[in-house]
């Protein structure tokens, strides 16, 4: 499209699983700033509503309406990831889709592949019978892992490269390179040049946890109704993920645990995770817009990557000598906080109706989404995106605030993979950076850093008596809502 820096050229197919909300923001960056030929272009969705169908047409993209289900998959993917030569390219946007079995077929036929979350197949997120750890992030994780070590190379496979996880991966690394310029540290120019590097300079700088720390406060024009819930992005992933247990990287500054809280057996130990769903689960933290905040600790993979991404290990003994408490801590749009309410008031059974809300239905309110590194000698760093419903509209058509900032990361992710085609598969802790922000960065409206003095001990203890500890206020038992 005119106007717009086209960053490389997909010569092969390109199929997008998952046409929601995230998937219509997606296919106009694609429009602009890729060469590549519309006709090679398919959409597969089983959900014609919501204008889909016409919304592709508009573009000149064919749409399928389809399932992507486990007996499927290889069936209908396989013929339209190879057809016309050249290296194909698959967007995962969709849910109910496992993300490991397709990102395997991808590389089996030598086709790129993104998604922005490893997510199962249908039935996996309510799923009680192999008990709540089977049910967590961290366990999802492991098995991409673990295809990662046994078969090591081939076609990029990037794993998590949406807002949250992805973009925030890359702002941690530039917040801390800030917090280490004002804090005058001594440390590899212009950053690291490794994964135990990064990892040392955090310990370096004192940071004992890390909040993804986002607030919504994106309105609508109306109303919500009753038994409705309504979201700015994917309703029906909002829920799975917030009825799966609250998960989070745990540091080892910690001197206490919630009697929920349980450890996990194998792999990387970076994380534990609570007996109970993260999105009833309260924390404090803080974001410029409204300064001190209750957020749900609702799980995500960056919680889990970031903790593992940057702990340190006694070389000779591989004993953990450093790592930071990683958690989400996100206050979503009233409609949505509404919507959880109203669920959770229900014992957990979900609305008859989902809705997501988009551009013309809000009308006005920000996303701002970042990192706050805390626990450090000048207390805490608050990191990222403070973009608004109206920039987000002037950037690019069928967004929103929340939108924009996970269609902007795929973006970002796809130029990488592009210009790195056969790096395996990659989390978005181990990517360019500052590459991947550069390409970002034109939708995110101001990006900006702002130190508070702020503690989850700022105005405690208060009228009633609480168990808390004075002595640090950054341990998890004065952030966690009681």
């Amino acid at each position: 499209m005119a106007g717009h820096e086209v960053f490389a050229t997909i010569d092969g197919p390109i199929v997008m699983i998952g046409f929601g909300s995230i998937g219509r923001g997606t296919l106009p960056l694609i429009e602009r700033h890729f060469n590549y030929d519309t006709s090679r272009m398919v959409i597969l969705d089983p959900h014609p509503e919501g204008g889909n169908e016409e919304i592709a047409k508009r573009h000149g993209v064919r749409f399928i309406r389809q399932a992507i289900t486990r007996d499927n998959y290889r069936e209908v993917l396989s013929p339209l990831l190879t057809a016309g030569g050249g290296r194909g390219f698959c967007v995962n946007l969709s849910v109910d889709t496992s993300s490991l079995d397709i990102m395997k077929l991808c590389r089996e036929l030598g086709a790129l592949y993104i998604d922005t979350v490893v997510e199962p197949w249908l039935g996996f997120y309510f799923d009680n019978k192999g008990g709540n750890a089977a049910r967590t992030n961290y366990a999802l994780r492991e098995t991409v892992l673990a295809e990662k070590r046994a078969n090591p190379g081939g076609p990029t496979a990037v794993s998590c490269c949406g807002a949250n996880p992805g973009m925030v991966s890359w702002f941690v690394k530039k917040a801390l390179l800030d917090l280490a310029a004002d804090l005058k540290l001594e440390f590899e120019e212009p950053q690291p040049t490794d994964r135990h590097g990064w990892a040392k300079l955090m310990k370096k700088a004192g940071v004992k946890g890390i909040h993804i720390a986002e607030r919504d406060t994106q309105r609508t024009k109306k109303p919500k109704p009753l038994d409705t819930f309504w979201n700015t992005w994917s309703v029906e992933g909002f829920i799975s993920e917030g009825l799966q247990p609250a998960e989070l990287g745990w540091g080892t500054h910690e001197n206490w645990k919630p009697k929920t809280a349980r450890k996990h057996k194998k792999g990387s130990k970076a994380a534990i995770y609570l007996e109970q769903p993260g999105a009833n689960t309260r924390v404090r933290s803080w974001v410029p817009v409204v300064g001190p905040q209750y957020g749900f600790l609702v799980t995500h993979n960056e919680a889990i990557s970031i903790a593992d991404f940057f702990t340190v290990r006694d070389k000779k003994k591989g004993k953990v000598t450093y790592r930071p408490t990683c958690h989400y801590a996100y206050h979503p749009s009233g409609d949505a906080v509404l919507s959880l309410h109203e669920m959770f008031g229900a014992g957990g059974k979900a609305q008859s109706r989902f809705h997501v809300l988009d551009e013309n239905e809000l009308v006005d309110g920000a996303d701002e989404l970042g990192v706050l590194l805390y626990g450090h000698a000048k207390n805490a760093y608050w990191y990222g995106s403070r973009l608004t419903l109206a920039e987000a509209r002037e950037l690019a058509p069928y967004q929103n605030a929340t939108g924009l900032q996970v269609t902007s990361a795929v973006l970002a992710g796809m130029v990488w993979a592009l210009e790195n085609p056969d790096a395996g598969i990659v989390e978005t802790d181990e990517m360019d950076w500052r590459r991947c922000l550069d390409i970002q960065s034109r939708y995110l409206g101001p990006v900006e850093g702002h130190y508070t003095d702020w503690t989850p001990l700022t105005g405690r203890p208060g009228l009633f008596e609480e168990n808390i500890d004075t002595d640090d206020p950054w341990q998890f038992r004065n952030i966690l809502v009681a």
